[in-house]
């Protein structure tokens, strides 16, 4: 008993060792200090690097900088605390601007926070569930489609503080707002103009000749004092936004009206949020087992950006996820544990403490030019003109959601766009499948030149009785070839075999279909033989009551016994 018992707890434990975190099992496992030099010296990198892109995401996605901080500071030390990884990066990401800055104009911050819980409180159910595994269904196409559509909004954003332009507020709409932009061309300012534009000259030459160093953080420290030395009239971040605080702000809840219009209005922000959070950090933690050759556990981590983004709310940031540029750059820089995703986020908040007032004087001009270039890296041209060789089904999923992540709504684009893919699925899955007439490979007998050991020649098969085979998942994509198969046989014969050796799975109208199938066999008194059933389709007949209604004697495995059962029921209506 004692043993069972002991069994019971191993097997309970085993079960719950993935949502074991990445930086217990390593500072359990012989963390040393050479270890943590390597991890402090990343995280100090990181840190470094995330805070001008902290801010320039805030500023993008319709809120104040230090959102982006707190958010960096706060998701980030949780996600890499709690999560799957052992070098992941969290924070605020390019892939929310979109979102954020839409359910901002719709329904402010305070509705942000309420939508970023809502989808805190999903990821944190998909990785209990274990869907981590899930997100690799997402087809590449889509995720290529509106990642390169939100690249091209986040450039557009820029537009206006790059080139210094006097529109006091840009409509949210993509062609409305180029209109405004075009139409206010005439305002330009060149000092402004000149600011960005050098400052992503600056970015270009040292990711070019001195990659080495972060090239964010160096071009606005250049763009910073250029224009405090030579008194240059640039808007900075302290004058649009105040000063930047020193402290995280006092843990608060959203004080937003929950009433059940508001939360259903919020649902599919919610839920793409969600969905956003969990590709972009498994398809960054796949990243980064291939650098550093570790292995993520994908449902620890949706739990950890769960509580990440929950963390994020609580401190007035905005949603996070996992950031892969930063973690490339945590990689590079010799991270070797979550130790330096935790030190990036101290690092961070010792930066506001201590140079808040520096950082207010970050001209905005070269925060325009860092997202630039951050909309650059994102819009993998390549890879989007790449798929165009794809077959024509990716083509227009990938463009749909291109066109729809810009002109119409991210959320919109997502949802059109799985569907889309489910579609494309469906349909190829239906060509693949179908129902064969006659399931008679060759001439011959069994062993003279056939390439297939189940083939049956036309001697075997006894007059008055049919053959057909199903070729590929007998799913609802499928479903009415079969049921169509009897219908098209001008008279109903003694005995139909249908053979199922080529069916790996079958779904509930595949069910039923083999259901109607045997009802219009008893009314044209055909008696119904199924042959080659085995695996799943073998379990779910059981389940549905099928083999109870056709008669497990009309069931078979294999098509010899199939044959013979064929040869007893012609011989015996003969008689």
């Amino acid at each position: 008993m004692a043993n069972k018992d002991n069994a019971m707890k191993a097997m309970k434990a085993k079960k719950w060792h993935e949502f074991l975190p990445k930086s217990v099992i390593c500072l359990r496992d012989n963390y040393s200090f050479s270890i943590f030099r390597k991890d402090l010296a990343a995280g100090v990198t990181v840190g470094i690097v995330a805070l001008p892109l902290a801010m320039a995401f805030a500023i993008a996605s319709g809120v104040d900088p230090e959102r982006g901080i707190f958010t960096a500071i706060v998701a980030g030390f949780l996600i890499s605390l709690l999560g799957g990884s052992k070098v992941q990066i969290g924070g605020p990401t390019g892939a929310f601007v979109v979102i954020v800055y839409g359910i901002v104009g719709r329904l402010g911050y305070e509705g942000l926070l309420v939508a970023t819980l809502m989808a805190a409180i999903l990821l944190v159910i998909m990785g209990l569930f274990r869907l981590g595994s899930w997100i690799k269904f997402v087809p590449y196409p889509l995720v290529t489609g509106f990642t390169t559509g939100i690249a091209v909004i986040i450039f557009s954003s820029q537009v206006k503080d790059f080139l210094g332009l006097k529109i006091d507020r840009l409509p949210a709409d993509f062609l409305l707002k180029w209109k405004s932009m075009l139409s206010g061309i005439g305002s330009w300012d060149p000092m402004t103009c000149g600011v960005a534009s050098g400052s992503l000259v600056a970015i270009i030459l040292i990711r070019r000749f001195i990659p080495i160093i972060p090239w964010g953080i160096a071009s606005i420290a250049l763009a910073t004092i250029v224009c405090w030395v030579f008194q240059l009239p640039v808007e900075t971040v302290a004058q649009r936004y105040g000063e930047i605080p020193r402290v995280l702000p006092t843990p608060s809840l959203p004080t937003f009206d929950f009433s059940i219009e508001s939360i259903r209005v919020l649902i599919p922000d919610a839920f793409t949020i969600a969905l956003l959070a969990a590709i972009e950090s498994l398809l960054s933690a796949v990243i980064a087992d291939g650098m550093s050759g570790g292995r993520h556990k994908s449902n620890c981590e949706l739990v950890a950006q769960g509580i990440g983004n929950l963390g994020s709310v609580v401190f007035g940031g905005i949603p996070a996820t996992g950031a892969i540029a930063r973690t490339a750059t945590n990689i590079k820089t010799g991270a070797k544990t979550p130790v330096a995703g935790m030190i990036h986020a101290i690092t961070l908040f010792l930066f506001i403490f201590a140079f808040a007032p520096l950082v207010g004087k970050i001209p905005l001009a070269a925060l325009s030019a860092v997202l630039v270039m951050v909309a650059w890296n994102m819009s993998e041209l390549d890879h989007f003109r790449h798929l165009f060789k794809a077959p024509m089904g990716d083509v227009v999923i990938l463009l749909s959601s291109f066109l729809l992540t810009i002109l119409v709504d991210i959320t919109v684009a997502v949802e059109v766009g799985m569907i889309l893919a489910a579609f494309l699925f469906m349909k190829r899955m239906g060509e693949r499948s179908g129902v064969i007439s006659h399931g008679i490979i060759k001439e011959g007998p069994i062993g003279e030149d056939n390439d297939d050991p189940d083939a049956i020649s036309k001697k075997q098969v006894p007059p008055g009785v049919e053959v057909y085979e199903v070729d590929g998942p007998l799913f609802f994509g499928v479903a009415d070839s079969l049921k169509d198969v009897l219908h098209n046989i001008e008279f109903p014969p003694k005995v139909f075999i249908l053979r199922m050796r080529k069916v790996p799975v079958i779904d509930a109208s595949g069910l039923h279909a083999l259901a109607e199938l045997y009802e219009k066999c008893q009314r044209d008194k055909t008696v119904l033989v199924l042959s080659g059933v085995k695996g799943q389709p073998a379990k779910h007949l059981r389940k549905f009551g099928l083999e109870e209604m056709i008669g497990k004697e009309n069931i078979f495995p294999h098509i010899d016994l199939a044959l013979k059962r064929t040869h007893e029921i012609v011989q015996k209506s003969a008689s």
